[in-house]
């Protein structure tokens, strides 16, 4: 038995209930790409149920002429757990409902700057909220002239640490970042970040090979498949989100492009078996959080166009899950994540049929264990038996 669960990195579809808390009521990631690009198509998607979703949220009925391939299911979904980050999402994903949201700061404790210093060996520049293109603008030059690393953050709970790959080695900034990571536990702060960058004073890029070092999660729908031998398989920085807890093989990726060739050599290969989980990062680092609908727009027509091709290679005794973490509304204010409801597209069997509104993203866990015969997982409501 096999699995792919996909979660495309910020692809919201509307503001959830409870948006006008994080200041983003009316905010809708997909719906306002699409007013900004309305030639973009994505076929494929629609063949799965994405705009009989987009219906569902606005309340119409869905569009006659979108046609459903044979065992598509679709449904949108809302987030539980309070916050709208990478890691409370995917969590959630998989079957951890938080009750109380990670930490987020303006100002990291000097306590906490100088313990990591100490201990590093280093002195931070900056430690403020900021984008993470502009920070370079901001603070690269000083970086390169006195050696300092960059600390910065954002409104997710993140603390970020930035380097020239010329100035501080990659190990090197690895290294800092899980000295940092031990320190922010006791902060519950989600997520420390690496983020090295290359280029000159007024032409900074920030390089694909950033790391995540995340807070250590509790059990998840993850831990439950290997603990009952179901091999667990992820792409990209779904290792990292998890801080390798219940993964088996990873396979880190550095784009959209690179993580869905490995997604097709790993299905073409007779042996994967289990669930393969993958996250598609491109949409929100790349034009989520820098504001670009063209960008998006044209990032997600080419994932339409690669799925149009992985499709006939699902089984119906597969189960394909497709959906997203949080959104990152690009005409939206600010650069950073927007609380949204996501989309559930699903291929199983034969049948189609609409999921409707699920009341929290671990229906997804619950469902991976009923497909997997598992004993049932304690948050969600398994979908694929609902008609």
């Amino acid at each position: 038995m096999r699995s792919l669960l996909i979660v495309l990195d910020s692809v919201g579809i509307g503001h959830a209930p409870d948006a006008g808390a994080y200041g983003d009521e009316g905010a809708h990631t997909l719906g306002h790409i699409l007013e900004k690009v309305p030639t973009l198509l994505l076929p494929n998607l629609d063949s799965l149920g994405l705009s009989r979703i987009l219906a569902g949220v606005a309340n119409h009925a869905p569009p006659a002429v979108t046609s459903l391939i044979p065992g598509a299911r679709y449904g949108w979904m809302r987030e539980r757990s309070p916050g709208k980050d990478t890691t409370t999402g995917h969590w959630e994903i998989a079957g951890v409902v938080l009750d109380e949201p990670f930490a987020v700061f303006d100002e990291f404790p000097s306590h906490l700057v100088a313990a990591i210093e100490a201990e590093a060996g280093v002195i931070f520049l900056g430690n403020y909220p900021q984008s993470g293109t502009v920070i370079l603008d901001e603070l690269g030059t000083e970086h390169v002239t006195t050696g300092h690393p960059i600390l910065y953050t954002s409104a997710d709970s993140v603390l970020q640490i930035a380097a020239h790959e010329a100035i501080i080695p990659l190990d090197r900034l690895y290294e800092i970042c899980r000295i940092a990571r031990a320190h922010c536990d006791a902060l519950r702060i989600g997520r420390v970040i690496a983020r090295p960058f290359i280029g000159e004073t007024g032409a900074f890029q920030r390089t694909a090979n950033r790391r995540d070092f995340s807070f250590l999660p509790p059990p998840t729908i993850l831990s439950h498949l290997q603990t009952h031998r179901v091999p667990v398989t992820s792409l990209g920085k779904i290792s990292d989100i998890f801080a390798a807890q219940g993964i088996d093989h990873s396979y880190p990726t550095h784009s959209n492009g690179e993580g869905m060739e490995t997604i097709d050599r790993l299905w073409n290969d007779p042996a994967t078996s289990g669930l393969v989980f993958a996250n598609l990062v491109d949409f929100d680092t790349l034009y989520g959080h820098r504001r670009d609908p063209v960008g998006y727009a044209a990032s997600l027509a080419a994932f339409d166009t690669w799925l149009g091709e992985f499709l006939p290679r699902v089984r119906p005794d597969d189960l394909l899950i497709i959906t997203a973490d949080h959104g990152n509304d690009p005409t939206w204010s600010g650069t950073d994540h927007t609380r949204e409801l996501v989309p559930l597209l699903v291929r199983h069997g034969h049948g189609s049929s609409c999921l409707g509104h699920r009341e929290t993203f671990a229906d997804i866990a619950a469902t991976l264990a009923s497909f997997f015969d598992l004993p049932p997982w304690s948050k969600g409501h398994a979908f694929l038996a609902e008609e």
